[in-house]
């Protein structure tokens, strides 16, 4: 076995440890759920870790060196893994986001970050925090513009937003940066490069009440689930949560206006912003 190498944090150093890994295990004649038992986790999580969908720990890294005799490569390289640009209780999602194949997201308050203007970012992140410098509001708005050049490929994730109506009438930053913002969208689904449905007020009670959904799928991994709430947020893998979750947003989607309908009200509630505003 090749000795232990020094991993490049600018050259994603989630998918070098998963790959090392996934060698490591396989040298071992491990399969992924008999090397998930010492750690005390699923074997599809071990296949998340060297998928690079998952975010390796500090305590898991030092027992893969005791169990694969690795002579320390996970610990020391587990710290490159640390660095993120992101709030502690999403960064582990954003990373997982940035390689997956599909992103399916129920957004009940906000138009969905992969889909903001940077005006739109802006007045919520200053939103969320009334006191930070603009030093701080300009790092948090570069993340999530950084975010979203997820899109620029043009087929790669697969993007479906289901939008709660409320999402549309929650003035953010101004009747401008309304306006803007559902234009940004509308562009980007006449685009073809994302599907967005809007779930009206008239649906009434639904699965989700209570709070966003995110569903990620990947090549190469089991499919993800994130729940993001207040300060908080938390990536669900085990199987059978991830369904009920996804049967949340199936059902969610069906009680949703057609694309076609969604992309006609967006674009009506647009125009009443920018009307609105040049009224005032």
């Amino acid at each position: 076995m090749p000795g232990p190498k020094k991993l490049d944090p600018s050259s994603s150093p989630r998918a070098l440890l998963g790959a090392e890994l996934r060698h490591r295990r396989e040298a071992a004649g491990l399969s992924q759920e008999e090397l998930g038992i010492p750690l005390f986790v699923s074997g599809s999580f071990i296949g998340q870790l060297e998928a690079g969908t998952r975010r390796m720990q500090a305590d898991q890294a030092q027992k893969l060196d005791e169990v694969l005799a690795a002579d320390g490569f996970f610990a020391r390289n587990c710290a490159a893994l640390k660095q993120s640009k992101y709030p502690d209780h999403f960064a582990e999602a954003a990373e997982a986001e940035a390689v997956a194949a599909t992103i399916k997201e129920y957004a009940a308050l906000l138009i969905p970050g992969l889909l903001q203007t940077e005006a739109y970012a802006r007045a919520v992140f200053r939103a969320y925090q009334p006191t930070a410098t603009e030093d701080v509001i300009d790092r948090l708005v570069a993340s999530r513009l950084e975010r979203a050049k997820l899109l620029a490929d043009p087929t790669t994730p697969m993007l479906w937003v289901v939008l709660d109506e409320a999402a549309l009438r929650r003035e953010a930053g101004g009747r401008l940066t309304m306006a803007g913002a559902l234009r940004h969208m509308l562009g980007l689904a006449r685009q073809h490069r994302a599907i967005v449905q809007v779930l009206p007020f008239s649906a009434g009670a639904h699965m989700a009440l209570q709070g966003s959904l995110k569903l990620m799928s990947f090549t190469d991994a089991p499919p993800l689930a994130y729940l993001e709430g207040l300060g908080t947020g938390h990536l669900q893998d085990d199987p059978a949560t991830v369904r009920h979750y996804e049967l949340t947003y199936d059902l969610v989607a069906a009680s949703a206006l057609s694309p076609e309908a969604s992309l006609a009200l967006i674009e009506s509630v647009a125009e009443d912003y920018a009307h609105e505003d040049e009224q005032l």
